[in-house]
C-alpha cells in the first residue's frame, strides 16, 4: 500500500511547476540559479553567432588576397579595415606588421579574434557538469530524509515523510538531467561555430601565405 502512493503521480498528476519545486526542496534553488546562468549565457551566444555569420563577407576576404598577390597591401589593409567579417580583419591587422613578422601578428590577430568565440563555452560546460551533480545531491538527501523517517518505527505516521523524501530525490534527479540535456545542445553547437571559425582562420593563414610567396616572386622577377 505504501509502494502504491509512492509512484509518480505528483510528476504524473495535476501538480503544478511550482508545486514540483516546492517538493524538490532547498536543491531546487541552486538549479534554478544554475538553470538561470545557463539560459544567459546561450542567449547571449546565440545572439553573437548570429551577428558573425550576418557580417561574414567571403567575398571581402577574397579581395583582400587578391590586393596581397599584386603586392598592393595598403589596399589589402583598407579593404580589411572596412570590413565587418572578422577574418579580413584578422588578415588586414597582420598586413599592418607585416615588415616585422607576418606570421606572428596573424597569431596575435587571430587569437584575438577566436577569443570572442570562446568566451562563456567554459560557463556554459560548468553549468552542464553541474546540474545533474545538483540532481544528484538532492537524490542523496531526499533518500536520507525518507530512510530517517522509516527508521521511526510507525511507517503509517511518518508515510508523508517517506513519499516526500521520494519526492526530493526523484524531482532534484528529473530537474539536474533536464537542465544538463537541454544545455548540452546549444553547447555542442557553439562548440562546432567555434571550430568553423578556427577552420576559417587556418585556410585564411595559408591563403595569406601563398598569395604573399606569389607577390614576393613577381616581383623579384621584375
Amino acid at each position: 500500500m505504501i509502494m502504491q502512493s509512492l509512484p509518480l503521480a505528483f510528476l504524473l498528476g495535476d501538480a503544478t511547476p511550482m508545486e514540483l519545486f516546492i517538493k524538490g526542496e532547498w536543491i531546487m534553488w541552486p538549479m534554478i540559479l544554475v538553470s538561470f546562468v545557463m539560459i544567459t549565457v546561450v542567449v547571449e551566444r546565440l545572439i553573437f553567432i548570429f551577428r558573425e555569420n550576418s557580417s561574414r563577407n567571403d567575398a571581402a576576404v577574397k579581395q583582400i588576397l587578391e590586393a596581397v598577390e599584386r603586392g598592393d597591401a595598403d589596399k589589402a589593409i583598407s579593404l580589411g579595415k572596412g570590413s565587418s567579417d572578422f577574418v579580413a580583419q584578422i588578415i588586414a591587422e597582420s598586413l599592418k606588421h607585416r615588415e616585422q613578422s607576418l606570421s606572428n601578428a596573424f597569431t596575435r590577430a587571430a587569437n584575438q579574434q577566436l577569443m570572442r568565440y570562446q568566451q562563456g563555452l567554459a560557463t556554459l560546460d560548468t553549468c552542464i557538469t553541474a546540474a545533474p551533480l545538483l540532481g544528484l545531491l538532492g537524490t542523496v538527501t531526499g533518500m536520507m530524509r525518507t530512510f530517517g523517517a522509516l527508521g521511526g518505527g510507525d511507517i503509517g505516521a511518518a508515510a508523508g515523510a517517506i513519499t516526500g523524501g521520494v519526492a526530493e530525490a526523484l524531482i532534484a534527479t528529473a530537474a539536474g538531467l533536464a537542465v544538463a540535456v537541454l544545455g548540452l545542445f546549444p553547447y555542442n553547437y557553439l562548440n562546432t561555430m567555434d571550430t568553423q571559425a578556427k577552420l576559417r582562420v587556418s585556410d585564411a593563414s595559408h591563403a595569406l601565405e601563398v598569395f604573399t610567396k606569389k607577390a614576393e616572386g613577381s616581383s623579384a622577377r621584375h
